[in-house]
């Protein structure tokens, strides 16, 4: 306690930082000790996950940056809409998924050995090039999830740490100045969770993933009450509340300002958790199909708990004097308020709380990505029987190192948390007709699936090309003749479904063989 009292706000803050990414590094090095030196226990636990820790697991890895820092930045920006055009279709949806696509692909991954889904898409269409093509895809599709991670990292450390090194860090703007460096942060989160992941490899993930959903819930509530008390300044919780929303424009109380058409039509993003690669390998882990019933039922409620304390700090934010240079980066409000509003030590316990959030997802995409070219690549064309288990998972470890490399560098470039969400998730939500007809139509094709991811993926890349890239924040479409508005997402997931069943119509069904194998209740 001595300590942390000669310390000034900005380490006092770092050091509470520290204190938790160390827990997270024992947490790894514990799981570590019960690897058991297998490629199957590596990648997926050995099957060893129980409802609980599957919960605590796929929530947390489905709630990213994307939902704490991105919600809250774009709730500043355009209302208390925000939650209605993800968080309130996202509970249904998710948990949807998790019944109609988990479920089948747990029981096909037990039956057959699946550990990824090139390997499930190789062997329902009989054809190698649909695994080869899906590979790069879903990597390129990957990154920028990554990259939402690791940008936000860097930025709630700076914002956190301001004032912790004014003599080494002085160049920064006013609000950050003395704070740790963007680049610094990020490679603290990238360095940590790369050693739990290279060590404790699944289970490690998971350990870490149920640890850190059940820190950023506590403490992401405890930000809640705590700023609501602060900006509110009632006596009581209610009273708070009250008025800090009464503080609130009317323009940002209601989606008065959004388009309806683009509002209603955000919701078919969540269907990206459909084609998630790092889902679906957690669902792989699962001890049995009974394990899934807690997910599905308390997803719903979790995502409420997380979503809507960051939707309301994000819009009682547009009350408060914020700096210039933090209103123009929304990646920055929420932290910029927990750093502002709270004590030294109580913030520093809050950024935990918000780089648990961050952490929990990194990690599942770091692992599956190595699992991927391990199994995909590796395995699949050079021979598994060539590799020994420690052997792959050596490969598998390497090719993480070198995806987080690149991950760093490319998140060195400033976008929104948010937008770079949407493109990311957009893109797997085009690839949802894919697996979705794989598991309910018969008459998918290879052809037709080829298709449907081609025409995915060519689309994608040309609207987001068309958005500069990420950087127009508010692009959309126009349905033709008329001034609605529409999310991208809409023509991409067009182009993909129109693509797959027109190919898959013209060309040779399936073998019977194939139809035996997957569907042998209609045979």
């Amino acid at each position: 306690m001595e300590l942390l009292l000669a310390l000034n706000e900005g380490q006092t803050r770092l050091a509470v930082i520290l204190v938790y990414l160390s827990l997270l590094l024992l947490l790894g090095f514990v799981a570590s000790k019960m690897f058991r030196g297998t490629k199957q226990d590596y990648l997926l636990a050995s099957h060893s996950i129980g409802p609980f820790l599957l919960l605590m697991s796929i929530f947390g890895t489905t709630m990213t940056a994307f939902a704490l820092v991105g919600s809250s930045g774009e709730a500043f920006k355009q209302g208390i809409g925000v939650y209605g055009m993800l968080a309130s279709s996202s509970g249904i949806i998710h948990s949807l998924c998790f019944f109609v696509i988990g479920v089948k692909i747990y029981g096909y991954g037990r039956k057959y050995g699946y550990s990824t889904q090139c390997q499930f898409f190789r062997d329902r269409l009989d054809s190698d090039l649909v695994g080869l093509l899906l590979f790069p895809i879903l990597v390129m599709l990957v990154i920028p999830y990554l990259l939402i991670g690791v940008m936000a990292g860097g930025g709630v450390i700076q914002a956190m740490t301001a004032g912790a090194f004014p003599e080494i860090f002085p160049n920064e703007a006013a609000p950050l100045a003395g704070g740790l460096p963007k680049w610094l942060g990020s490679a603290l989160v990238c360095f940590v969770v790369l050693v739990y992941v290279f060590f404790g490899g699944m289970r490690g993930t998971a350990w870490a993933n149920a640890f850190q959903t059940i820190v950023f819930m506590v403490l992401g509530v405890v930000t809640f009450f705590v700023l609501a008390d602060k900006i509110g300044g009632g006596e009581t919780l209610m009273e708070s509340l009250s008025i800090a929303s009464s503080k609130v424009k009317p323009e940002f109380t209601t989606r008065m300002s959004m388009s309806p058409t683009k509002f209603f039509t955000y919701m078919l993003i969540p269907l990206s958790v459909g084609m998630f690669p790092h889902l679906f390998q957690h669902w792989l882990t699962a001890k049995s199909a009974k394990s899934f019933k807690l997910s599905v039922v308390m997803h719903p409620i979790f995502i409420m708990i997380v979503w809507v304390p960051c939707v309301l700090i994000g819009v009682w934010a547009t009350t408060q004097p914020i700096p210039p240079s933090i209103a123009e980066n929304a990646n920055k409000v929420l932290p910029f308020l927990v750093k502002t509003q709270t004590t030294p030590l109580l913030g520093g316990l809050l950024t935990a709380g918000i780089l648990a959030a961050i952490m929990s997802s990194l990690d599942s995409q770091f692992l599956c990505i190595g699992s991927m070219f391990t199994n995909d690549i590796v395995a699949h064309y050079l021979g598994k029987d060539r590799f020994s288990d420690k052997a792959q998972v050596l490969i598998a470890r390497t090719f993480i190192v070198l995806v987080v490399a690149v991950t760093y560098v490319l998140a060195q470039y400033e976008l929104s948390v948010f937008v770079l969400g949407v493109w990311c998730f957009s893109g797997f939500a085009a690839l949802f007709p894919i697996v979705f007809a794989a598991l309910y139509w018969r008459r998918l094709t290879a052809a037709g699936a080829i298709s449907g991811i081609l025409a995915a993926a060519g689309s994608w890349f040309m609207l987001f090309q068309d958005a500069e890239f990420g950087f127009d924040g508010g692009y959309c479409l126009t349905i033709p003749y008329t001034e609605f508005e529409i999310m991208p997402v809409v023509a991409i997931l067009a182009c993909s479904i129109l693509a797959m069943v027109v190919t898959s119509f013209i060309t040779k069904a399936p073998s019977q063989e194939t139809l035996a194998k997957f569907f042998p209740e209609e045979v």
